[in-house]
């Protein structure tokens, strides 16, 4: 079984109940061991829509992360995720943050996520469930990263059920 840590974030229609249902998806294809707090984030990229709901989940898969890849973008498109260009608005988005130890870079995939550093809104809620975490590229760890960046994140909703402590 593999560790890996996914990104999710909404910020179309009701943005609480697309997270809940890709935490759905996400139990079909790994375990959830833990999940941060839902935070309340600006957007990102493109800064014209409304804003975002994101949680960062821990999840022990058997897949691998291609097919985590695959699995991703489905549960995506099922939860009726639409196309509205890069970083637009969204229903449903659904990142690889992490996985295990490895560094992928392919054109479709990379992995560590490759802004991972400069989120808040991935950076803050990855931390706190997995404080201890070190980049796999740079070999420094994640906290190191807080203090660089801009954080206007608030705390939007605790999900009972899925342990968020650590």
């Amino acid at each position: 079984m593999a560790l890996c840590f996914l990104g999710l974030g909404s910020n179309v229609g009701d943005r609480l109940n697309y997270i809940l249902k890709a935490l759905d998806h996400i139990e079909n294809y790994g375990k959830i061991l833990k999940c941060s707090t839902v935070y309340e984030s600006q957007p990102w990229g493109v800064k014209d829509q409304p804003s975002f709901l994101n949680s960062v989940v821990m999840v022990e898969t058997n897949l691998r992360p291609v097919e985590l890849l695959h699995r991703v973008k489905k549960s995506e498109i099922l939860l009726g995720r639409k196309n509205r260009g890069r970083w637009g608005p969204r229903e449903i988005d659904i990142d690889i943050l992490l996985y295990e130890d490895h560094i992928i870079m392919l054109s479709f995939l990379k992995i560590p996520h490759p802004h991972l550093l400069e989120r808040d809104f991935v950076l803050i809620p990855l931390l706190e469930i997995a404080p201890h975490l070190i980049h796999p590229l740079y070999k420094t760890p994640l906290s190191q990263y807080v203090n660089k960046i801009e954080i206007s994140l608030k705390p939007f909703a605790c999900l009972y059920g899925i342990d968020s402590k650590g």
